[in-house]
């Protein structure tokens, strides 16, 4: 039996969730729909809903599902507060959650049972999927792990709400993995096709289920042939793909993010607010080294360019400054402000970045960063291993509500953002999954057009 045959049994046969694991698709599901309101603030998301109206004005309804599917993906994701999964440098939730509510709010007979087993069958299938292809190592040479694995994911979600048998389930893997691209290049507009494109990706799941479910069939050897070898350079682990399959959940393994930003920059950061807590004044540092996975060097070690939102996100510097001189920026969503404070960028050019080969004792389970902190005579170290929201230092209902709050009051004001979250925890109950779907479209696409 072949990688996909017996992936595709897995997400066919995938048994009724234990309660705990019920508990914890809910954490998840309420986290991404969180995501997915806020990231409507942004100039992509108002761009990627202006699309989507523009499409379904000029009469092409019958893609209604399809462009709703891959915009609420898309718009998780451009988020950046969506979780992630550090060993396979996927971001699972934000194609796999929204993907599944849009689904299973489209067909009548979807249960709640039937929604959570999507779920955790298409994190399983990114995530494998993503330690396959060594996305920690790919991402570095220009291969999006999340993007390449879109396709698949959403092809597990969907095969397994529209119940085709493993064989079925099989095909509509192979062929996900045939309609997977490597990378988007880089973009820094406001209206960047980076999104859009990920949208469009997992959209290309759901093409393949649905062909799948009506008779076509595609190579099931295709990840241990030559394609992945030949055309992207990449040597796939196989055994990723089935190793303890349904013995452990990997989204018990999938971090929550404690705010906005590269989850690159997270332990470094963590680690200054640590020593400032600890009663170091931000007006006293006089230097900061930051010491960092060699991996992820080049990617964080940066400035910032005014307006390009990546370029907030992705600088340590930026991050470290912003948390000890301005911890509330952390939380827009925006990250592009026109102008940063003379103090935020002072301190900025205080932290020097270089890499340390040390830790890379656990990578890529943790990413861990070491900081040191010169403040008059003095000098402070904390290397940072986990930030809160980890596995190791996970958030509890108590704290994914706070961020939820924190991110979607904002946008859309404290009775509905109550409204949204009490919707969430009785779709799992009830299974009024389509209720909780147009509620999410009323108030973001109200806040267009207020």
């Amino acid at each position: 039996m072949t990688a996909l045959e017996k992936l595709g049994r897995y997400v066919a046969e995938s048994s009724q969730p234990s309660d705990p694991l019920r508990d914890l698709v809910e954490l998840h599901l309420i986290d991404t729909v969180g995501a997915w309101i806020a990231s409507t603030r942004t100039s992509e998301g108002a761009n990627l809903l202006r699309f989507r109206a523009m499409v379904c004005a000029n009469g092409r309804t019958g893609e209604a599902l399809a462009l709703d599917l891959a915009t609420r993906c898309a718009l998780a994701r451009l988020s950046e507060i969506d979780n992630i999964h550090l060993p396979s440098m996927t971001t699972p939730g934000a194609i796999v959650i929204p993907g599944a509510l849009t689904l299973a709010a489209a067909t009548t007979d979807i249960t709640a049972d039937g929604l959570i087993a999507a779920i955790i069958a298409g994190t399983e299938a990114m995530t494998r999927l993503g330690r396959a292809l060594d996305g920690p190592s790919i991402l570095y040479r220009g291969i999006w792990p999340t993007y390449f694995a879109a396709p698949f994911a959403m092809a597990a979600v969907a095969a397994r709400l529209l119940r085709l048998d493993a064989e079925s389930s099989a095909h509509a893997l192979a062929l996900a993995l045939t309609l997977a691209a490597p990378a988007v290049g880089h973009h820094s507009t406001a209206t960047t096709s980076r999104w859009f494109a990920l949208g469009n990706a997992a959209r290309n799941g759901l093409t393949a289920a649905l062909a799948a479910q009506h008779g076509f069939s595609s190579d099931h050897k295709v990840i241990e042939g030559q394609l992945l070898p030949d055309v992207f350079g990449i040597k796939p682990d196989i055994s990723a793909l089935t190793d303890a399959l349904g013995e452990r959940i990997t989204l018990s393994e999938v971090s929550f993010k404690p705010w906005c930003a590269a989850r690159q920059t997270m332990a470094a950061t963590q680690a200054l607010k640590d020593i400032i807590a600890s009663g170091v004044a931000p007006s006293t540092i006089e230097e900061v080294t930051v010491e960092v996975l060699p991996p992820h060097l080049k990617m964080i070690d940066h400035g910032v360019v005014a307006g390009d939102r990546v370029s907030h996100l992705t600088s340590v510097q930026y991050c470290m400054a912003v948390a000890a001189l301005a911890s509330e920026a952390a939380f827009d969503i925006q990250q592009a402000p026109a102008k940063i404070p003379s103090a935020v960028q002072a301190l900025m050019a205080k932290i020097k970045v270089q890499a340390d080969e040390r830790l890379l004792a656990e990578y890529p389970r943790s990413w861990p960063a070491r900081v040191r902190v010169t403040a008059g005579a003095g000098r402070q170290e904390r290397t940072v291993t986990h930030v809160p929201g980890d596995p190791a230092l996970p958030f509890d209902r108590i704290g994914v509500r706070k961020k939820f709050l924190r991110f979607t009051e904002p946008v859309i004001g404290a009775e509905r953002t109550e409204r949204i979250l009490a919707r969430c925890s009785n779709a799992l109950a009830s299974g009024k999954f389509a209720a909780l779907v147009d509620d999410i479209e009323q108030v973001t696409c109200r806040e267009r057009h207020d």
